[in-house]
């Protein structure tokens, strides 16, 4: 009696899901991360894939695009609510508005962390053994705040 020791089937997955294919879990985490993140979004209501009778999870084409959005959406520093909250957004004017507010939101960080770039570009290429005693890096850190009479020492 020979015992089989792989009951994986022999039949090779999809290796993308275009058009009507479809993969497994680990197909879809080979290409975004752990199955535990694909999970998660599961959990928290931001995929539901349909189920084979036997249980396994199928992802498609319409999951890679949400998973890639989801992810690139986490980097941009949105928390999963929000994300939900997008996805959950009727398409058109409304979700037009939902990511153009979004993407303002961006825009101001993205203003707040290159005026601290500059500023450490500054701490680091400056001369002065202590910066806070320095007279250019006190110029460029007044110039910095939002109203910089808050930093004259008049």
């Amino acid at each position: 009696m020979q015992v089989q020791v792989d009951l994986k089937s022999s039949r090779p997955a999809p290796a993308s899901a275009v058009g009507g294919e479809q993969m497994s879990i680990i197909e879809l985490a080979g290409r975004f991360g752990p199955a535990t993140h694909v999970r998660h979004c599961e959990d928290v209501g931001l995929l539901d894939p349909p189920r084979t009778p036997a249980g396994r999870r199928r992802y498609d084409h319409a999951h890679v695009t949400r998973v890639a959005v989801i992810l690139r959406a986490k980097q941009a520093g949105r928390c999963l609510d929000d994300i939900r909250d997008l996805i959950a957004t009727p398409a058109g004017s409304a979700r037009r508005s939902a990511l153009r507010t979004h993407r303002d939101a961006i825009r101001a960080r993205i203003a707040t962390l290159q005026v601290a770039h500059d500023l450490l570009n500054c701490a680091v290429e400056c001369g002065a053994d202590d910066i806070a005693a320095c007279p250019h890096f006190q110029r460029e850190l007044a110039a910095a705040q939002p109203d910089p009479r808050r930093w004259d020492h008049h």
